[in-house]
């Protein structure tokens, strides 16, 4: 009885603390799009073209459009403070509450499916990836990545014993687009003729958050101390969700995004 009671206090407390969440992003969503720059970056086809003078096919580089850095980083920010009020919303926090106390939060995943793949996408970016293919690819392989987490929460509400596939699988799918952004920022020039310091240190310290919410899911299912409490894990995403993008985002502002 008594666990009940902490638990539904939790619970409130945690609809209290997603709505305080949401407007933390607001805010900051709202400051991305007030103080930043007009800074683009371009992104880009290389269809095959005939070149008549080699008789070859050879890629033909061309802009399809300049995409505002500003937006796309006040977009990730905005998603989540859409997110932590829908599920604020007294019919929607209910369902929220049923799935927390089955151990899953479906809403987490598909906010993360976008938001986080938005994240990514400017990352990617910043390192000189500018292929629409390529990027398109990159959302959809991250957002791949995040869904692997609800098959995770969704599978083990079904086992006796946790099965890590999903884990696995969420994890290999997960490195690829990090391979691609490394490759991009090491193999280019290094001093002033390569990318600026800020986004090496975007590189780390966004790969370094990300990798902690796989360290939390992590702890989540060992039952690892505070941990044992689903609801603990929840609020520890939620605040590793807020700590990651905004280090994203005003790393990106303070770097490119200041206007001048």
């Amino acid at each position: 009885m008594a666990k009940r009671t902490s638990d539904a206090k939790r619970l409130q407390n945690l609809r209290v603390f997603n709505m305080v969440m949401g407007a933390l992003h607001l805010v900051q969503g709202i400051l991305m799009l007030l103080l930043s720059s007009d800074f683009s970056l371009p992104v880009m086809t290389s269809f095959l073209e005939f070149d008549v003078e080699t008789t070859m096919l050879v890629p033909n580089p061309e802009v399809l459009f300049d995409l505002r850095v500003g937006p796309l980083v006040a977009a990730f920010l905005l998603m989540s403070a859409a997110a932590h009020w829908i599920i604020s919303l007294p019919r929607v926090f209910d369902w929220y509450a049923k799935h927390l106390k089955n151990g899953a939060n479906y809403a987490r995943w598909i906010e993360y499916a976008f938001s986080s793949s938005v994240m990514m996408l400017a990352i990617a970016m910043l390192a000189g990836i500018y292929d629409v293919v390529a990027l398109l690819l990159m959302f959809f392989l991250n957002a791949a990545m995040i869904l692997f987490g609800w098959a995770m929460e969704r599978h083990n509400q079904l086992t006796k014993k946790t099965d890590w596939t999903s884990f696995v699988f969420g994890s290999i799918v997960g490195i690829v687009p990090w391979v691609a952004i490394a490759i991009y920022l090491f193999g280019a020039g290094g001093g002033e003729m390569g990318p600026p310091d800020f986004v090496y240190w975007i590189f780390f310290t966004i790969f370094l958050t990300f990798n902690t919410f796989a360290l939390n899911m992590l702890l989540q299912y060992k039952k690892v101390g505070k941990w044992e409490n689903y609801l603990y894990g929840e609020r520890a995403y939620i605040i590793l969700s807020l700590v990651a993008k905004s280090l994203l985002a005003w790393q990106v502002w303070g770097g490119t995004l200041r206007p001048v």
